[in-house]
């Protein structure tokens, strides 16, 4: 007899060679895909990189053209969104405004007949998870955009699904707003241990929240990594280049400087800005250069390096000592960049 306890578990969410297409356009082409159970998993890209799309696959809105959708290892590909283990918290909250906040949390448990007391109940606990427990009788229009998004989380949490997709939900968010309710969001995820699908297309959003990132560009995934592994091992030019702020070295510049031809990158906050008289390690790259533009951000400044080779580099300094009238005399300045090798990321070749 097979022991149960030690079988795999399945993947919250799996997608097997999914398609989709619009008329002539393909929209998702080929996605293979899992995400594990209890995980905060974000799907990044640029407007028109399929992520939504795929979402809307997962929760049952749009109908593959091709490839499953399975969830705890239920094949679901064909199913009615209500018919799926999984809840969506959109973007513009949906509330009732007519409704209480208690209300609009308990609604779903109203359609699906849940008794009076045990409405009361789950409501409560779902309130207190998003810390809005005390403004139950409040109407929406009495909260603020944050608190309005909350409650839209307590709403979908209350039903208890195993999955949660979330749909660019902060994206009408204040800055300030915004970077209080990523963290937020985290927490409530840990306490409520379920499996968060975020959709986004700001790679700090990304980078802050989640467990793991799937990349996604021209409907396909590029890297499906941790955010560490995707912002300090990016595998393309394309998630070098989306990921964070990245130099791109190639061509004849990359085989200056490198001594050997091929694609390269690295960060902007690994290059040391040295005088020309100041030579590099032995376990660094240099680049000889001249400094084209400064521009001072407050804690830190860019400095963009034109190189002798060819190419222009980004380099970041922060600024302990300098003003924004220090900064200003580097413009013009001849400069020698320098990195740990180590740092150095060396990319494949963009597909054809």
């Amino acid at each position: 007899m097979t022991d149960s306890s030690s079988l795999p578990i399945p993947s919250a969410v799996s997608l097997r060679a999914v398609v989709k297409n619009f008329g002539p356009v393909r929209a998702v082409d080929g996605v293979d895909l899992d995400i594990r159970p209890g995980e905060f998993f974000s799907m990044l890209g640029p407007s028109g990189s399929g992520k939504t799309t795929v979402l809307r696959m997962i929760a049952g809105f749009e109908e593959p053209s091709g490839g499953q959708v399975l969830l705890s290892g239920q094949d679901v590909t064909r199913l009615a969104p209500f018919d799926r283990e999984v809840n969506t918290v959109f973007q513009d909250y949906a509330l009732f405004p007519h409704l209480s906040v208690r209300q609009n949390v308990e609604y779903g448990l109203k359609v699906k007949r849940v008794p009076k007391p045990d409405r009361a109940r789950r409501a409560e606990d779902a309130l207190a998870m998003v810390r809005l427990d005390s403004f139950a009788d409040r109407r929406p229009a009495e909260l603020s955009g944050g608190q309005r998004q909350r409650v839209a989380l307590a709403r979908a949490l209350v039903n208890r699904p195993p999955v949660l997709l979330l749909d660019e939900p902060l994206g009408a968010l204040d800055l300030k707003l915004r970077l209080e309710m990523q963290i937020e969001l985290k927490q409530i995820q840990r306490e409520a241990g379920i499996t968060f699908v975020f959709v986004t297309h700001d790679q700090d959003e990304a980078l802050t929240m989640s467990d793991r990132i799937a990349v996604f560009n021209a409907g396909r995934i590029e890297q499906v990594g941790t955010p560490a592994e995707v912002y300090e091992h990016p595998t393309t030019p394309f998630v070098a280049g989306f990921v964070g702020t990245s130099n791109l070295i190639t061509g004849a510049a990359a085989e200056q400087v490198f001594g050997a031809a091929g694609n390269y990158a690295v960060r902007p906050e690994k290059i040391r800005i040295a005088h020309p008289d100041d030579p590099a390690g032995p376990d660094e790259v240099s680049a000889n250069g001249h400094i084209s533009e400064v521009v001072y951000a407050g804690a830190q400044t860019r400095f963009l390096v034109d190189l002798d080779a060819g190419g222009r580099l980004v380099a970041l300094r922060q600024n302990a000592e300098e003003s924004s009238e220090d900064v200003a005399r580097h413009r013009g300045s001849a400069v020698v960049l320098a990195w740990r090798r180590a740092h150095t990321i060396t990319l494949a070749q963009p597909a054809n």
